[in-house]
């Protein structure tokens, strides 16, 4: 018996493997998933730039003559102000490649509409130039060509490496939002010690100790969190990597601060 001939198929099967219902739930838990991936995203970056930038006010205020009072007022006008700007740019981000992505379907559909055959042969040769043999990769675009949405979705990401639009009810305005409330959130870590340990002392280097424990936890957090997010299981080394890169960015605005 050849080897193609150990696992048959029944392809005249009328029985589906899932029911329209199940497919449509599948879909929108993938969308929400995906949904979810961009948020967690956001929170991770935001939070990570939002600890990095408070941290470095701090530690360059930190080696000048300011008060503790001066220190906390310009660490929350320089949160606020970050924050909207990282909150505008995760928005515009996500926009725009929203828009971009719209655009590209547009120009796949119109496409298809005018030249089916040609786009039908790209794709096949796309097919092939992967490994697929002719037969196989054939069978795969005659399937496709029944439903024109799915041709037109193989096409974006096969050969244009375009993702289309995102249909898990993601709002670039949601992203926004989520990237200021971690900004503020994350970035007012550091400022704590000095509203925490301003009514027990008034030593400006205890302070500095306590933002740095501040920032230390939530750099470990956020190490861990970045360590999830990319798969990998050494939680260790992703949180020793965060908190060298906030050692060694405090350790510089500390000196640059004392220098000037």
């Amino acid at each position: 018996m050849r080897e193609s001939d150990d696992i048959a198929v029944d392809t005249n099967s009328s029985t589906p493997l899932l029911e329209e219902s199940e497919v449509k739930d599948k879909k929108e838990v993938s969308g929400m998933e995906q949904w979810r991936g961009e948020i967690v995203k956001s929170i991770v970056y935001a939070g990570l730039e939002a600890v990095f930038t408070c941290f470095f006010l701090i530690s360059s205020v930190s080696a000048t003559n300011l008060s503790s009072v001066e220190v906390l007022a310009l660490g929350i006008a320089n949160l606020v102000a970050d924050g909207i700007s990282s909150s505008l740019g995760d928005f515009l981000s996500s926009s725009t490649k929203e828009g971009l992505a719209i655009k590209e379907m547009a120009v796949t559909q119109w496409e298809l509409n005018n030249h089916r055959k040609d786009q039908e042969e790209q794709l096949l040769q796309q097919y092939q130039s992967l490994g697929m043999d002719l037969i196989d990769s054939n069978t795969v675009v005659n399937i496709f060509a029944k439903y024109n949405d799915i041709l037109r979705d193989q096409k974006m990401t096969a050969q244009k490496g375009v993702m289309p639009p995102d249909q898990g009810g993601e709002k670039p305005w949601k992203n926004g939002v989520v990237a200021f409330l971690t900004f503020v959130g994350f970035g007012a870590a550091p400022l704590l010690s000095f509203v925490v340990l301003k009514p027990f002392t008034d030593n400006e280097l205890v302070m500095f100790i306590g933002a740095c424990f501040m920032s230390a936890i939530a750099l470990t957090f956020l190490g861990i969190a970045k360590a999830k997010i990319c798969g990998k299981r050494n939680y260790v080394r992703s949180v020793g990597f965060v908190l060298l890169n906030g050692a060694v960015a405090a350790s510089a605005a500390y000196f640059l601060g004392w220098m000037l």
